[in-house]
């Protein structure tokens, strides 16, 4: 009895190899599994369900036939393909859950997120995080030709690389904070969800937390990015194991 989560994978047709990685893990692993979750930005961008990607659809494929074997599959949009919909939720055979979402794992309750709202330090990343997550913005992006959508996504994407490098060229510390969780935000995500365990993505910095929150002690399990390899929590009955795939 094993559960998998997963997040952060950013398949791009420039990595190819972690897109092997994937499917080999899907082929292999996922297939055993009581279910898969995956945690948000399974792509590094996304701008609609119509974007001709090889690389997609053989990850739907793959993705549906784990599904058809029995083993149930979920997603959770991520800050990169926040607009995956239900057209490719039905070609991949998985389930839209909502951000975040608490799921009962082996009699346990567990709160699912990919992240990005427990980083509220980024201002400006809330703020473009509010705007494009607004249902009119979406309707109006995606009635837009392919061309334009592409066009925009790279600009978005160019700008968000150049603010990154510009805050790593300046405070290094300042960085580290308003990239990461905010404890704050940690706090009360356990106290009002009413649990103890909470995984989640985004920062690619996997590491399993322990805190207190609300009288209680707490467990915060951050998954890993799969840029260079990959990273899988595996969760028994027992208990978790974060791992690394080669």
């Amino acid at each position: 009895m094993t559960t998998l989560f997963i997040s952060d994978l950013h398949l791009d047709p420039s990595r190819p190899a972690i897109t092997d990685l994937f499917l080999a893990f899907l082929q292999r692993d996922a297939l055993q599994a009581d279910a898969l979750y995956i945690l948000g930005d399974l792509f590094e961008a996304w701008i609609g369900d119509d974007t001709p990607s090889a690389a997609a659809d053989a990850v739907a494929d793959a993705l549906h036939a784990v599904a058809d074997a029995g083993v149930p599959v979920y997603f959770i949009r991520g800050n990169r393909d926040f607009l995956v919909g239900d057209d490719y939720a039905r070609r991949a055979g998985f389930r839209i859950l909502p951000d975040p979402s608490v799921i009962d794992l082996y009699g346990r309750p567990v709160l699912l997120q990919h992240g990005d709202l427990l980083c509220t330090d980024d201002v400006a990343y809330q703020q473009f995080r509010t705007q494009t997550r607004d249902p009119a913005f979406q309707a109006q992006f995606l009635a837009q030709p392919l061309a334009a959508r592409i066009a925009f996504a790279q600009k978005a994407r160019d700008a968000s690389q150049a603010r990154q490098s510009e805050m790593k060229q300046g405070d290094r510390a300042q960085f580290e904070t308003v990239t990461d969780v905010a404890p704050a935000d940690v706090e009360a995500a356990f106290i009002r969800y009413g649990v103890d365990t909470m995984i989640h993505g985004h920062t690619h910095r996997p590491a399993i937390h322990t805190l207190h929150a609300g009288g209680r002690e707490c467990t915060r399990i951050v998954l890993g990015d799969w840029y260079e390899q990959g990273s899988v929590l595996r969760v028994t009955p027992q208990g978790w194991t974060l791992e690394s795939l080669a």
